[in-house]
């Protein structure tokens, strides 16, 4: 049985894997679905598949913590989850998951200003550092012209935000709750707005009713769902409760290459200003989080 450490480092490596390849799942899921069915498609995939798990959930976790869960299920899943989908719209899966490397920034922020986290002068050079990179990312694809800036990716950083908020909840307010039970809950407790809004609320089964093509891209998100998203958030949680929401958070460190990877594999480029922005990126983020 690993230790604790060793333990965290397996896991760092496989939700890297994981996330880094559902950018390339969105976006072969958009070709066929509109963004709003593609974000709550794979909530509610995740959310059914962690369905038996929520009910044996709801019975162990005390009620004044099923309000903290809910916003887990909702800051920490379903809109970033919405917010993806429709950046992947105008922003390639490869960039998406570079801007993606923003979440231990706003995890040492929200931290600093909430929960008592302490920031060095690193740090904040740090951030400083990072939003340049994202600036190069972005100006970089329109050759720095402000009119041909891409803003979708700022919907990246609006999911990233969220995602830091998220991991200071669960570390601060959640640390006595079993990863799977926050998991799971968090899932069956937004499982009906998923339900309803997936119904009722887009054109999802007209478009499974009468198109034979629809099975390819709900393969793609029934898999972006389950373990892109369930089992995901599972490994995540588990993460932040046996090591830290920073270290949890560092696998957007390999996410990128992962990303950039499957973008490349399937005809996506990077110019040069972009390449140089990823490694500012990543820089920032380092110096954002060293101890």
């Amino acid at each position: 049985m690993p230790n604790n450490k060793t333990l965290s480092w397996i896991l760092l490596g496989l939700i890297s894997l994981i996330w880094g390849s559902s950018f390339i799942l969105i976006k072969k899921g958009l070709l066929f679905f509109t963004p709003s069915e593609v974000g709550t498609l794979r909530i509610f995939m995740a959310s059914l598949a962690l369905l038996p798990f929520g009910i044996q959930a709801i019975r162990r976790v005390p009620r004044r913590k099923r309000t903290y869960i809910f916003i887990v299920g909702l800051v920490g899943s379903y809109i970033p989850a919405m917010l993806f989908a429709l950046a992947q719209t105008r922003v390639d899966s490869a960039i998406t998951g570079v801007i993606n490397s923003f979440t231990p920034i706003f995890v040492t922020l929200f931290g600093i200003l909430f929960f008592q986290l302490k920031m060095t002068r690193t740090a904040s050079f740090g951030i400083v550092i990072g939003l340049i990179g994202c600036l190069f990312i972005l100006l970089g694809g329109a050759h720095f012209d402000m009119r041909g800036i891409n803003y979708y990716g700022f919907l990246i950083l609006a999911a990233t935000v969220m995602y830091g908020i998220n991991a200071n909840i669960i570390k601060s307010f959640l640390p006595e709750i079993k990863a799977l039970d926050i998991t799971a809950l968090s899932f069956f407790l937004i499982f009906p707005i998923c339900a309803s809004v997936l119904f009722f609320g887009t054109g999802f089964t007209a478009k499974i009713s009468t198109n034979p093509n629809f099975l390819w891209a709900f393969g793609y998100i029934a898999v972006l769902g389950v373990i892109g998203t369930a089992l995901a958030m599972f490994i995540f949680n588990k993460l932040v409760k046996i090591a830290s929401p920073v270290f949890a958070t560092s696998c957007t460190y390999i996410i990128p290459l992962v990303a950039i990877g499957w973008g490349l594999l399937d005809g996506e480029t990077l110019n040069i200003y972009q390449y140089l922005g990823i490694v500012i990126v990543l820089m920032g983020v380092y110096l954002a989080n060293r101890k």
